[in-house]
């Protein structure tokens, strides 16, 4: 059975019957993991053998593993610094900035392929305008040419450790303060002002290798009126014929209140995956995705089909004790600890922002 173009979430800590039958329908392709999914490296371990053997080839599994306010996984794992604290080290050492971000994305990537995930939705390819709250300090910088820096260095380390990397939320979510979980963003700027600023990382990012891009639930309405995800111009004539890009394209999580502008579940999902995306995400919604796998007709492209295989995890070590007796994962954490970490940070129960709203 071939991979489908819809990756859902599981219920808890461990397979139940429901979920099984879900992912053994024959449009899903994938699961995202949530912090309600995690409660240690082995339980994660396992959760990940199960949803791998239950299909072959296997399921992807992935999840929201950035760092800062959006780490999934926490306890038994290195705490990630927000992209931000990256961005403060560049401006005043930016061979020191690189080095660091390479070495967070090998710890980043190394832990979650010894528990078995195939891949993180990261780099964040936003730039920091200072205005919109639901992207803040999961952003490198403003500076173009910093987050173009940066990212690679990140997807240099997550490469060394097997695993592909998603760049979002292209075309740029951090102009405006809408937050397209709760609300459906605008972004009035004309294609000149994104093209010379915020496609700048995703074009650079594109041609150092990226694997694959999130779209944002943003309208640019003097480019397109549909949200970039749901829009064939950006897309097919921006995303893949102007920039090249050959990797997979991920929808955002389709039961965001940015995504109701194309209609219920099905709509959705029709318009995301004809517009240009690979895979389609329903996250939080069981009933949805229900719906949407009773309902949807959709024969995935075999060019599609290509892309999601080059998404699956690299071979790693078979467990985090095995990871922690390896001299070069020691002395990258030790390289990172306590960057960004004050007396004065936010508690860690505090919002998670993240590309499937699970808040």
């Amino acid at each position: 059975m071939s991979l489908g173009p819809v990756m859902l979430d599981v219920l808890g800590t461990e397979l139940t019957e429901e979920d099984r039958k879900r992912l053994l329908h024959p449009l899903t392709g994938g699961v995202i993991l949530f912090s309600r999914n995690y409660e240690s490296p082995a339980q994660l371990t396992k959760i990940t053998q199960e949803i791998h053997s239950v299909r072959n080839p296997p399921l992807l599994i992935g999840v929201d593993q950035e760092g800062g306010r959006v780490q999934r996984c926490k306890a038994g794992f290195t705490r990630i610094p927000p992209m931000r604290e990256f961005g403060r080290i560049w401006d005043e050492h930016p061979h020191k900035a690189r080095q660091l971000a390479q070495q967070t994305g090998y710890v980043l990537a190394a832990e979650l392929r010894a528990c078995g995930v195939d891949f993180s939705f990261t780099p964040v390819l936003d730039m920091d305008y200072g205005q919109s709250g639901v992207i803040g300090d999961r952003a490198f910088h403003l500076n173009k040419q910093a987050i173009a820096e940066l990212a690679h260095s990140l997807v240099l380390g997550l490469k060394e450790a097997g695993m592909a990397s998603v760049g979002k939320h292209f075309p740029g979510h951090g102009y405006i303060k809408a937050d397209s979980h709760l609300e459906i963003p605008i972004d009035d700027r004309e294609f000149a002002d994104i093209e010379l600023n915020d496609l700048v990382p995703f074009k650079q990012m594109i041609n150092f290798g990226l694997t694959g891009i999130m779209p944002a639930h943003v309208i640019y309405p003097k480019v397109d009126k549909r949200p970039a995800g749901f829009s064939k111009f950006w897309l097919k004539d921006i995303l893949r014929n102007e920039l090249r890009f050959d990797g997979t394209v991920f929808s955002d999580d389709l039961s965001m209140e940015g995504a109701s502008v194309a209609g219920g579940i099905v709509d959705r999902a029709k318009a995301a995956l004809e517009a240009g995306c690979d895979m389609v995400l329903v996250c939080n919604r069981p009933d949805s995705a229900d719906e949407l796998l009773a309902n949807l007709h959709w024969n995935v492209p075999p060019v599609s089909l290509t892309r999601l295989v080059r998404m699956h995890g690299k071979p790693h070590p078979d467990s985090l004790v095995k990871l922690h007796e390896q001299e070069h994962y020691v002395n990258a954490v030790h390289a990172i600890a306590g960057i960004g970490f004050r007396s004065g940070d936010l508690p860690l129960k505090q919002r998670e922002p993240d590309s499937c709203g699970d808040l």
